[in-house]
């Protein structure tokens, strides 16, 4: 290997929006994500609306006029 070219591998924490923690090795300090295996509906088994963003809004925004006309054809 190349000495001087390989970024610095360091023990980290990855921080979960529902609390869960846990430490591996990273390139990176503090990585936060919004969904782990601990909170995902996936591994969890129960069935939770995760609304990042407000996906759900702007899905029923962009799709109102298209429902709204389908109505009137009725």
């Amino acid at each position: 290997m190349k000495t001087g070219i390989h970024p610095e591998y360091k023990e980290t924490t990855i921080k979960c929006a529902c609390g869960h923690e846990m430490s591996v090795g990273s390139t990176k300090e503090n990585i936060s994500v919004e969904i782990c295996s601990k909170c995902h509906p996936f591994f969890t088994g129960k069935q939770k609306l995760v609304d990042t963003a407000g996906r759900i809004e702007r899905f029923r925004k962009k799709y109102a006029k298209f429902q709204a006309a389908q109505q009137e054809k009725k």
